[in-house]
């Protein structure tokens, strides 16, 4: 008796949900900052922090990437530990999507596997709940360094 692996198929209604809880997390780390080449970085500790950056700002959506950064020792670390995402935030929708992960751009919804990539097969799902952990993590221990500097 052979047995027959069952191909993977999205669950819409899980990922559409997944991107409307990103949107609202997104808004509220942007915090009304939403021009285009706006940043904000948030601390989580001395040697981790992200930043959220507008790349573009159209009627219907809005373009940001959102980088981690780390250093150990004073060392940045190279670019396969230091997380990249390009997420684009559908206004009319209200949901937000991961278009781009560490360079891979076009993520599909499912992937036949094994790949020659070894992507997961539920790829795209897997990107936006990572997406939804760093977003929870910037708004629960993220700091916004403010400069005090005192006006003369």
């Amino acid at each position: 008796m052979s047995v027959v692996a069952k191909r993977y198929r999205p669950h819409l209604p899980t990922l559409m949900t997944l991107c409307e809880v990103n949107y609202m997390l997104l808004l509220r780390l942007l915090a009304d900052k939403e021009q285009l080449g706006q940043q904000r970085c948030f601390f989580i500790s001395d040697f981790l922090s992200y930043r959220v950056k507008v790349n573009e700002v159209t009627k219907y959506t809005t373009l940001v990437t959102i980088n981690q950064e780390a250093t150990i020792q004073g060392h940045k670390l190279t670019a396969l530990f230091r997380p990249k995402m390009v997420v684009r935030l559908y206004h009319d929708a209200r949901m937000a999507e991961v278009i781009s992960n560490q360079d891979v751009n076009q993520i599909k919804p499912r992937y036949d596997y094994p790949n020659e990539k070894m992507h997961l097969p539920d790829e795209k799902q897997q990107v936006n709940y990572f997406l939804k952990e760093w977003l929870q993590l910037c708004l629960q221990l993220g700091q916004v360094r403010v400069n005090l500097a005192k006006k003369t």
